[in-house]
C-alpha cells in the first residue's frame, strides 16, 4: 500500500500531515505510541524541509511518500529545493545544557532516534530523504 501527500512549503499545512499519520496509523492498527512517534519524526523533518530547503519567499512543493511493507513502514520525503544532507550533520551534543549547545540539530537527532534508518539521496535535483520503521 502506498500513499501520497503533497505540501506547499509552508508551515501552516502542517495540521495536514498530523492528519495524514492519523490516518495511517489507523488504517494499519498502530499502537497509538507508534503514531506518536511516527507523527513526531515526520513532523520534524517536513518542518525542516518547508523552513530551509527553500529561498525565502519562493513557493515549493514538499511530497510524502509511504509504502507499508510487511513489518515496516518506508517513507520518501521529496523536494526540489536546495541540495542539503541532513545525515550528514553531526548528531546534536545533548550532554550540553540548553545555553551552551548550538542551535540546530535536534530535529535530525530526534529522527535518528525514532527511525530505524535514515538515508539522503540527491536525484533528478531533488532531496530524498528515505526514513524507515521497523513495525512491532
Amino acid at each position: 500500500m502506498k500513499k501520497t501527500l503533497v505540501l506547499s512549503n509552508d508551515i501552516r499545512q502542517i495540521p495536514e500531515l498530523a492528519a495524514f499519520v492519523e490516518a495511517l496509523a489507523e488504517e494499519l492498527s498502530l499502537n497509538p505510541a507508534e503514531a506518536m512517534s511516527l507523527n513526531l519524526a515526520l513532523e520534524e523533518a517536513v518542518t525542516n524541509v518547508m523552513m530551509y530547503a527553500y529561498p525565502a519567499g519562493v513557493t515549493g512543493q514538499v511530497e510524502l511518500e509511504v509504502d507499508a511493507l510487511p513489518g515496516r513502514l518506508v517513507f520518501e520525503l521529496s523536494d526540489s529545493g536546495v541540495p542539503f544532507d541532513p545525515t550528514a550533520a553531526p548528531d546534536a551534543d545533548i550532554s550540553l545544557g540548553v545555553e551552551e549547545r548550538p542551535i540546530g540539530g535536534l530535529g535530525i537527532f530526534l529522527v535518528r532516534q525514532i527511525m530505524d534508518s535514515v538515508e539522503y539521496a540527491r536525484r533528478g535535483g531533488k532531496n530524498i530523504l528515505t526514513l524507515t520503521k521497523k513495525l512491532t
